[in-house]
């Protein structure tokens, strides 16, 4: 049940939007216990961002939700990779990117919860 959410500065081509989605279902399995089965991707581009006071470069926030615990060292590995990603496809510098971590044991799917 995880959720992967990226907002980016940059726009985002149907090309590199189908790479971020086929890399990220790729990395989620970083994960123990995810898989891109349940995973849900969403991509929102030309996003208005600053960082440091300043927007002239490619920059990302992505917000990483899942159910379940906390797992640093899973996410360690994730936060790498998603460093990469974003780099490779949207060329984000890895210190123009900020990725949040949230698990929760609270998750609704299909009319009922876990």
């Amino acid at each position: 049940m995880p959720y992967i959410e990226s907002k980016v500065s940059v726009k985002v081509s149907e090309e590199q939007e189908k790479e971020l989605k086929t890399r990220l279902g790729q990395a989620i399995s970083l994960i123990p216990g995810k898989s891109e089965r349940w995973l849900m991707v969403g991509i929102e581009d030309e996003y208005h961002m600053y960082f440091a006071g300043d927007n002239s470069v490619p920059m990302a926030y992505v917000d990483v939700r899942l159910f379940g615990g906390p797992d640093e060292e899973s996410f360690a590995k994730m936060t790498a990779e998603i460093t990469e990603i974003f780099g490779d496809v949207l060329g984000v510098a890895p210190d123009k990117m900020y990725i949040r971590y949230a698990a929760t044991t609270d998750w609704g799917w299909n009319g009922s919860n876990f």
